[in-house]
């Protein structure tokens, strides 16, 4: 997965969408790595709310996804 620049939101964090979103607003996820949780929101409605996963967890599910 190839990742675009971040961006800082106002919570502090590094968001980062795939450079396979694309550029025609579709269904894209933006993911911020923190020390002890890896947060997911929809790039469409980033004040919509997260979901927190552990890292362990988050790096399990991309090991599966990208296979």
């Amino acid at each position: 997965m190839n990742s675009e620049q971040p961006t800082t939101a106002p919570d502090g964090l590094s968001w980062f969408k795939s450079s396979y979103s694309g550029g025609d607003g579709g269904n894209c996820v933006e993911v911020a790595a923190g020390s002890d949780t890896v947060r997911v929101r929809d790039s469409k409605d980033r004040a919509g709310g997260t979901l927190a996963f552990v890292p362990a967890a988050w790096s399990a599910f991309v090991g599966l996804a990208v296979k």
